[in-house]
Order: C-alpha cells, then structure tokens, then sequence
C-alpha cells in the first residue's frame, strides 16, 4: 500500500524571515546579550543565521562581541590579583550594557550595527 500524500524535506532550507521579524529578533538578541551574555546570541546564531542577511549580520556581531566580553572577563578576573582586573571587569559590565542598548537600536531601526573593540571570530 501507497500514501499518496506528498513528504515534505525538513532539511529543506529555511524560509527567510520577514523584515520586521528580523528587526525584532535582532533586536531581542542585543539587549538579551545585556542579561543572559552568551546565550542569546549564540542560540540566534545558530538557529536564524540562515534566515536572512540583516539577521545574520546582527547575530554574528553580537555572537563576536559576548565572544570577546569573555576573554574580557577571564583576563579580568585573573588580575584581580594585581588590583588592576577590577576595572578591567566593571569596563567590561559597563561595556556590555552600553553598546548592546546602541546595537539594539539600530537593529531595531533596520541598521547593520558592529560593535566596536570587538574580535571577528564568527560571519
């Protein structure tokens, strides 16, 4: 016996996201960078990368950043010992809260944003 019904491929590629989708997504990724740090931009870059070029943009720049605010972090906790790592950690905080608000913005406005100070590590 036979289904005649069509199968539908699930590794089809993705549809693309609409064009306030994207903003809102890229938007939720920045400011969920400022509460959640890595995880947010990690999951939105593995799971929208493909569904369109504004999203992608907007996650990988905040995937690079949350990226390089752990190295910050490490290299600040480790010279707590010297006294020096306490501002290194609150440049960092402050960091972290200030330009993900500027990238959310943007994002929210339509506008490609890269975070500045940031190590290109994912595109």
């Amino acid at each position: 016996m036979t289904d005649s019904t069509p199968q539908t491929n699930p590794y089809r590629g993705s549809t693309p996201l609409s064009p306030a989708d994207e903003k809102l997504w890229a938007t939720l990724v920045h400011v969920g960078g400022i509460f959640f740090h890595i995880l947010p931009s990690l999951i939105g870059y593995v799971v929208l990368k493909d569904r369109g070029p504004f999203i992608r943009q907007h996650t990988a720049s905040a995937l690079n950043f949350q990226l390089t605010l752990i190295i910050a972090y490490i290299v600040g906790a480790i010279s707590t010992l010297i006294l020096v790592g306490v501002v290194i950690l609150l440049a960092a905080v402050v960091a972290n809260v200030v330009f993900s608000i500027l990238a959310a913005i943007a994002a929210n406005r339509g506008e490609t944003y890269v975070y500045p100070l940031a190590i290109r590590f994912a595109s």
